[in-house]
Protein backbone atom coordinates (compact mmCIF):
# COMPACT_ATOMS: atom_id res chain seq x y z
CA UNK A 1 0.00 0.00 0.00
CA UNK A 2 1.26 3.62 -0.49
CA UNK A 3 0.84 6.23 2.00
CA UNK A 4 0.20 8.98 -0.87
CA UNK A 5 -1.77 8.18 -4.44
CA UNK A 6 -2.24 11.56 -6.87
CA UNK A 7 -3.38 11.31 -10.20
CA UNK A 8 -3.53 13.96 -12.69
CA UNK A 9 -3.88 16.32 -9.75
CA UNK A 10 -4.39 20.34 -11.18
CA UNK A 11 -5.41 23.08 -9.25
CA UNK A 12 -5.38 26.52 -10.64
CA UNK A 13 -5.66 30.42 -9.60
CA UNK A 14 -7.21 32.61 -11.97
CA UNK A 15 -6.33 30.69 -15.02
CA UNK A 16 -3.32 29.61 -14.35
CA UNK A 17 -2.09 26.31 -13.26
CA UNK A 18 -0.05 26.20 -9.84
CA UNK A 19 -0.48 22.14 -10.34
CA UNK A 20 -0.81 20.63 -13.53
CA UNK A 21 -1.81 16.84 -14.04
CA UNK A 22 0.53 15.79 -11.32
CA UNK A 23 1.22 12.48 -10.84
CA UNK A 24 2.59 11.76 -7.24
CA UNK A 25 3.55 7.83 -5.46
CA UNK A 26 4.94 8.16 -1.90
CA UNK A 27 5.61 4.54 -0.19
CA UNK A 28 4.35 3.84 3.20
CA UNK A 29 7.44 4.33 5.70
CA UNK A 30 9.39 6.12 3.20
CA UNK A 31 10.94 9.64 3.76
CA UNK A 32 9.92 11.13 0.72
CA UNK A 33 11.98 14.19 -0.73
CA UNK A 34 10.01 16.78 -2.76
CA UNK A 35 11.79 18.88 -4.66
CA UNK A 36 11.85 21.87 -6.97
CA UNK A 37 12.11 25.15 -7.63
CA UNK A 38 10.07 28.42 -6.00
CA UNK A 39 6.56 28.17 -7.78
CA UNK A 40 6.93 24.99 -9.19
CA UNK A 41 3.72 23.65 -7.34
CA UNK A 42 5.26 22.36 -3.87
CA UNK A 43 3.53 24.03 -1.30
CA UNK A 44 0.55 24.01 -3.61
CA UNK A 45 0.26 20.11 -3.81
CA UNK A 46 1.40 20.14 0.32
CA UNK A 47 -2.06 22.24 0.87
CA UNK A 48 -4.28 19.96 -1.40
CA UNK A 49 -3.03 16.90 0.58
CA UNK A 50 -3.88 18.12 3.92
CA UNK A 51 -7.49 19.67 2.53
CA UNK A 52 -6.08 23.35 2.68
CA UNK A 53 -7.24 23.92 -0.78
CA UNK A 54 -9.84 22.18 -3.29
CA UNK A 55 -8.34 20.72 -6.75
CA UNK A 56 -9.67 21.65 -9.70
CA UNK A 57 -9.03 18.18 -11.03
CA UNK A 58 -7.62 14.55 -10.43
CA UNK A 59 -7.55 12.14 -7.61
CA UNK A 60 -5.90 12.32 -4.39
CA UNK A 61 -5.83 8.97 -2.09
CA UNK A 62 -4.00 8.53 1.20
CA UNK A 63 -3.46 4.41 2.56
CA UNK A 64 -6.02 3.61 -0.21
CA UNK A 65 -8.96 5.88 0.49
CA UNK A 66 -9.91 9.24 -0.67
CA UNK A 67 -7.95 12.19 0.98
CA UNK A 68 -11.28 13.29 2.07
CA UNK A 69 -12.36 10.15 4.21
CA UNK A 70 -12.62 11.44 8.04
CA UNK A 71 -10.82 7.96 9.32
CA UNK A 72 -7.87 9.18 7.05
CA UNK A 73 -7.92 12.41 8.02
CA UNK A 74 -7.21 11.90 11.39
CA UNK A 75 -4.19 10.19 10.57
CA UNK A 76 -2.22 12.95 8.89
CA UNK A 77 -0.41 15.49 10.45
CA UNK A 78 1.22 18.82 8.81
CA UNK A 79 3.74 21.83 9.39
CA UNK A 80 3.43 24.26 6.72
CA UNK A 81 4.42 27.82 6.49
CA UNK A 82 4.70 28.26 10.09
CA UNK A 83 3.94 26.62 13.65
CA UNK A 84 1.05 28.96 14.62
CA UNK A 85 1.73 29.20 18.10
CA UNK A 86 1.36 31.95 20.93
CA UNK A 87 4.69 33.96 21.30
CA UNK A 88 3.83 34.33 25.30
CA UNK A 89 2.63 30.87 26.26
CA UNK A 90 5.32 28.13 26.45
CA UNK A 91 6.38 24.85 24.87
CA UNK A 92 4.47 23.26 26.60
CA UNK A 93 1.27 25.37 27.07
CA UNK A 94 0.99 25.44 22.88
CA UNK A 95 1.01 21.97 23.02
CA UNK A 96 -1.74 21.52 25.58
CA UNK A 97 -3.62 23.97 23.46
CA UNK A 98 -2.89 21.87 20.35
CA UNK A 99 -3.93 18.55 22.09
CA UNK A 100 -7.24 20.07 23.44
CA UNK A 101 -8.13 21.37 19.77
CA UNK A 102 -7.56 17.94 18.71
CA UNK A 103 -10.03 16.20 21.19
CA UNK A 104 -6.71 13.68 22.71
CA UNK A 105 -7.86 12.19 25.69
CA UNK A 106 -4.23 11.12 27.68
CA UNK A 107 -2.91 15.22 26.29
CA UNK A 108 -0.14 14.73 28.79
CA UNK A 109 1.10 11.46 28.20
CA UNK A 110 0.86 12.37 24.04
CA UNK A 111 3.08 15.57 25.48
CA UNK A 112 5.53 14.16 27.00
CA UNK A 113 5.87 11.67 23.97
CA UNK A 114 6.27 14.50 21.22
CA UNK A 115 8.39 16.37 23.04
CA UNK A 116 10.62 12.95 23.70
CA UNK A 117 10.64 12.67 19.67
CA UNK A 118 12.03 15.99 18.83
CA UNK A 119 14.27 16.26 22.00
CA UNK A 120 13.17 19.44 23.47
CA UNK A 121 11.76 17.20 27.39
CA UNK A 122 13.74 20.01 28.86
CA UNK A 123 12.36 23.19 26.77
CA UNK A 124 9.24 22.66 27.93
CA UNK A 125 8.32 25.45 29.85
CA UNK A 126 9.94 27.90 27.79
CA UNK A 127 8.09 30.74 26.04
CA UNK A 128 8.08 30.04 22.56
CA UNK A 129 9.17 33.91 21.81
CA UNK A 130 12.69 32.58 23.30
CA UNK A 131 13.12 29.33 21.27
CA UNK A 132 15.67 29.45 18.47
CA UNK A 133 14.60 28.94 14.66
CA UNK A 134 15.57 25.51 15.27
CA UNK A 135 13.82 24.63 18.29
CA UNK A 136 10.41 26.32 16.68
CA UNK A 137 10.93 23.67 13.71
CA UNK A 138 10.85 20.90 16.38
CA UNK A 139 8.29 22.30 17.93
CA UNK A 140 6.13 22.29 15.02
CA UNK A 141 6.76 19.05 14.15
CA UNK A 142 5.79 17.91 17.80
CA UNK A 143 2.25 19.49 16.92
CA UNK A 144 1.90 18.00 13.72
CA UNK A 145 2.93 14.37 15.49
CA UNK A 146 0.15 14.78 18.42
CA UNK A 147 -2.27 12.43 18.22
CA UNK A 148 0.20 9.70 16.63
CA UNK A 149 -0.43 10.22 13.17
CA UNK A 150 0.51 8.09 10.14
CA UNK A 151 1.51 10.55 7.70
CA UNK A 152 3.37 13.82 8.60
CA UNK A 153 3.69 16.40 5.52
CA UNK A 154 6.56 18.98 5.88
CA UNK A 155 7.17 22.05 4.24
CA UNK A 156 11.16 23.71 4.18
CA UNK A 157 11.63 22.34 7.83
CA UNK A 158 15.09 22.34 7.76
CA UNK A 159 15.58 25.87 5.92
CA UNK A 160 17.39 28.05 7.76
CA UNK A 161 19.07 25.94 10.27
CA UNK A 162 22.46 26.24 11.36
CA UNK A 163 24.64 22.67 11.16
CA UNK A 164 24.12 21.39 14.51
CA UNK A 165 20.35 21.76 14.18
CA UNK A 166 20.29 20.19 10.85
CA UNK A 167 21.80 17.06 11.65
CA UNK A 168 19.23 16.90 14.87
CA UNK A 169 16.50 17.22 12.29
CA UNK A 170 17.74 14.79 10.26
CA UNK A 171 17.59 12.41 13.46
CA UNK A 172 14.20 13.17 14.08
CA UNK A 173 12.64 12.36 11.02
CA UNK A 174 14.74 9.14 11.05
CA UNK A 175 13.86 8.40 14.21
CA UNK A 176 9.62 9.26 12.95
CA UNK A 177 9.88 6.96 10.36
CA UNK A 178 12.30 3.58 11.67
CA UNK A 179 10.86 3.68 15.22
CA UNK A 180 7.06 5.36 14.62
CA UNK A 181 5.70 3.90 11.43
CA UNK A 182 5.84 7.44 10.18
CA UNK A 183 5.83 8.31 6.61
CA UNK A 184 7.09 11.64 5.75
CA UNK A 185 6.67 13.93 2.72
CA UNK A 186 9.24 16.47 3.05
CA UNK A 187 9.97 19.42 0.65
CA UNK A 188 13.39 21.36 1.04
CA UNK A 189 15.57 23.26 -1.17
CA UNK A 190 19.20 22.31 0.69
CA UNK A 191 18.99 19.20 -1.53
CA UNK A 192 22.74 18.00 0.16
CA UNK A 193 21.10 17.27 3.91
CA UNK A 194 17.69 15.58 2.08
CA UNK A 195 20.19 13.41 -0.03
CA UNK A 196 21.22 12.06 3.36
CA UNK A 197 18.08 11.12 4.78
CA UNK A 198 15.17 10.57 1.86
CA UNK A 199 14.50 7.04 0.43
CA UNK A 200 12.55 8.76 -2.45
CA UNK A 201 12.33 11.53 -4.42
CA UNK A 202 10.23 12.93 -6.71
CA UNK A 203 11.07 15.93 -8.70
CA UNK A 204 8.38 19.10 -9.65
CA UNK A 205 8.38 21.82 -12.20
CA UNK A 206 6.18 24.21 -13.26
CA UNK A 207 3.14 22.29 -11.43
CA UNK A 208 4.31 18.52 -13.29
CA UNK A 209 6.28 15.60 -12.35
CA UNK A 210 9.34 15.67 -14.17
CA UNK A 211 10.47 12.41 -12.54
CA UNK A 212 9.79 10.33 -8.95
CA UNK A 213 12.66 7.52 -8.49
CA UNK A 214 13.51 5.60 -5.15
CA UNK A 215 17.76 7.08 -3.68
CA UNK A 216 18.92 3.35 -4.99
CA UNK A 217 17.51 4.36 -8.17
CA UNK A 218 18.76 8.34 -8.34
CA UNK A 219 22.09 6.33 -7.14
CA UNK A 220 22.31 4.30 -10.09
CA UNK A 221 22.12 6.72 -12.58
CA UNK A 222 24.39 9.52 -10.98
CA UNK A 223 27.36 9.71 -13.39
CA UNK A 224 30.83 9.36 -11.90
CA UNK A 225 33.69 11.67 -12.22
CA UNK A 226 37.25 12.26 -12.20
CA UNK A 227 38.67 15.40 -11.13
CA UNK A 228 42.31 16.58 -11.60
CA UNK A 229 44.26 20.08 -11.81
CA UNK A 230 47.01 20.70 -14.03
CA UNK A 231 50.09 22.99 -14.83
CA UNK A 232 47.85 24.19 -17.71
CA UNK A 233 44.39 23.29 -17.29
CA UNK A 234 43.30 24.78 -20.71
CA UNK A 235 46.41 22.52 -23.01
CA UNK A 236 45.20 19.97 -20.87
CA UNK A 237 41.37 20.09 -21.25
CA UNK A 238 42.32 20.31 -25.30
CA UNK A 239 44.27 16.97 -24.64
CA UNK A 240 41.63 15.41 -22.93
CA UNK A 241 39.06 16.58 -25.05
CA UNK A 242 40.60 14.98 -27.94
CA UNK A 243 40.32 11.50 -26.45
CA UNK A 244 37.29 11.61 -23.97
CA UNK A 245 33.20 12.42 -24.72
CA UNK A 246 32.65 14.20 -21.88
CA UNK A 247 35.09 16.85 -20.21
CA UNK A 248 34.32 19.51 -18.72
CA UNK A 249 36.17 22.46 -16.40
CA UNK A 250 33.60 22.68 -13.11
CA UNK A 251 34.79 24.65 -9.90
CA UNK A 252 38.71 25.13 -10.67
CA UNK A 253 39.03 21.35 -11.71
CA UNK A 254 38.89 19.49 -15.14
CA UNK A 255 36.04 16.58 -14.67
CA UNK A 256 36.12 14.17 -16.93
CA UNK A 257 32.82 12.18 -16.72
CA UNK A 258 31.49 8.29 -17.36
CA UNK A 259 35.33 7.31 -17.42
CA UNK A 260 36.82 4.28 -14.45
CA UNK A 261 39.72 4.54 -15.70
CA UNK A 262 42.13 6.73 -13.99
CA UNK A 263 44.85 5.51 -14.35
CA UNK A 264 44.25 5.86 -18.21
CA UNK A 265 43.84 9.32 -17.70
CA UNK A 266 46.44 10.38 -16.33
CA UNK A 267 48.65 8.77 -18.32
CA UNK A 268 46.83 10.07 -21.26
CA UNK A 269 47.76 13.72 -20.15
CA UNK A 270 51.37 12.37 -19.12
CA UNK A 271 52.16 11.47 -22.88
CA UNK A 272 51.16 14.89 -23.88
CA UNK A 273 53.06 16.62 -21.54
CA UNK A 274 50.96 17.52 -18.40
CA UNK A 275 51.19 16.24 -14.97
CA UNK A 276 48.11 15.76 -12.94
CA UNK A 277 49.06 17.95 -9.28
CA UNK A 278 45.55 16.86 -7.98
CA UNK A 279 43.05 13.50 -8.80
CA UNK A 280 40.12 12.65 -6.85
CA UNK A 281 37.27 10.17 -8.08
CA UNK A 282 33.66 11.48 -7.49
CA UNK A 283 29.85 10.73 -8.09
CA UNK A 284 27.67 13.59 -8.64
CA UNK A 285 24.91 13.71 -5.59
CA UNK A 286 21.60 15.15 -5.59
CA UNK A 287 21.96 18.35 -6.57
CA UNK A 288 24.30 18.10 -9.38
CA UNK A 289 21.34 15.39 -10.79
CA UNK A 290 18.51 18.33 -9.93
CA UNK A 291 20.66 20.49 -12.21
CA UNK A 292 21.35 18.47 -15.01
CA UNK A 293 17.99 17.26 -15.20
CA UNK A 294 16.40 20.32 -15.20
CA UNK A 295 18.67 21.79 -17.85
CA UNK A 296 18.28 18.87 -20.15
CA UNK A 297 21.49 16.96 -19.79
CA UNK A 298 20.12 14.38 -17.48
CA UNK A 299 18.08 11.05 -17.24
Amino acid sequence: MNAIEIRNLSKSFRGLHAVDGLNMTVPVGSIYGFIGENGSGKSTTEKLICGHLVPSGGSIRLFGKSYKDAGVRVRVGALIENTGCFPNSSVWDNLMMQAINLGITNRQEEIDKVLKIVRMEDSARMKFKKCSLGMKQRIGIAMALLGDPALLILDEPINGLDTDGMRIMREILVDITENYGCTVLISSHILGELEKIATHYGIIRQGKMVQELSAKEMEGRCRSYTSLKTGDMQAAERVLRARYADVRREEGFLRVYDVEDTEGIVGHLLQNGHAVSEIQKNRIGLEEYYIELMSGRGA
